[in-house]
This record gives structure tokens, C-alpha cells and sequence, in this order.
């Protein structure tokens, strides 16, 4: 498990296939509250425990964009970190997060191109053992400035 780097982000020289990072946050009242009114979201199944309900959730669940935007916080400042510029994203969600749940998002370099200085990341979460959402990241990565020639 890596942690940040110092300078805030990895460059792309600096990365290996198989480097994994964590974040772990847990899903508040306050959180679902903030991301509905970014995100212009009210849906009542987030929104309204009585509707909700009444739902093949039987109760409230979280925005599954806000369990993925966990996995983005862990690309924008751990790994790669500072610098990496999100492509593209894919996305599967298996099970609903709640209130109250801890979410843990790994993400883990699976492909490193060099030539585009692009890098695929294997991004997870999970709710205890269960997986709640995965999918796949393709970021730009910053390289090592080369020298000005003098």
C-alpha cells in the first residue's frame, strides 16, 4: 500500500503495475446532503426514507457517483496523485452503500503506456468484504520534465 507522495503526485516514471492505494470514508447524513446539491440529484431513493421504503432497496442509499467520487479522491491525491488528469471511467455497481457505511476505495495500477503517458487504473470499492462497485480508469499522468537545452 503506497501513501502520497511527497511532492503530491507520482509521475509517470514513477509508477509500476501493481502499486495499490486506499481511502477509507465513511457515508454521513451530510455527505449524501452535499453531493445531491453539486450534483442537482434529489432522486428520492437517496432523498426520502419514506419513499425509499418502499423501494427493492427497502430504505434510503447513497448516489453510487458518490461512492465512485471516493475512488476519484483517491486518483486526485494519492495515486497517481496531484497532476493526473482523468480520460475515461467505467463503472459496474454491485450493491447499494447507506448511511453510515465505511467505503473502501483501492486503486491499483494495472497498465502503464508510456508512448501517451497514459496510465489504466483498477479502481474498487468495498462495503466490509463486499464489493460495492468497480470499474476501470484511464488517466494522463505527468512525465519528467526533460532538461532545457541550452
Amino acid at each position: 500500500m503506497i501513501q502520497p507522495h511527497l511532492s503530491g503526485g507520482y509521475i509517470l516514471e514513477e509508477l509500476v503495475v501493481g502499486m495499490v492505494a486506499e481511502k477509507r470514508v465513511i457515508v454521513t447524513e451530510q455527505r449524501i446532503q452535499q453531493f445531491a446539491e453539486a450534483s442537482d440529484d434529489f432522486n428520492p431513493v437517496h432523498m426520502d426514507e419514506a419513499f425509499a421504503s418502499r423501494t427493492a432497496y427497502r430504505g434510503r442509499i447513497a448516489h453510487g457517483l458518490l461512492s465512485a467520487s471516493f475512488g476519484s479522491a483517491v486518483v486526485g491525491t494519492i495515486l497517481p496523485g496531484a497532476g493526473a488528469i482523468y480520460l475515461g471511467q467505467t463503472l459496474a455497481f454491485h450493491k447499494p452503500v447507506r448511511i453510515g457505511d465505511e467505503v473502501v476505495s483501492r486503486v491499483t495500477v494495472s497498465a502503464i503506456d508510456e508512448a501517451s503517458a497514459r496510465v489504466v487504473l483498477r479502481c474498487e470499492a468495498f462495503v466490509g468484504e463486499d464489493l460495492v462497485m468497480d470499474g476501470d480508469a484511464t488517466v494522463r499522468v505527468p512525465r519528467r520534465r526533460r532538461p532545457a537545452r541550452g
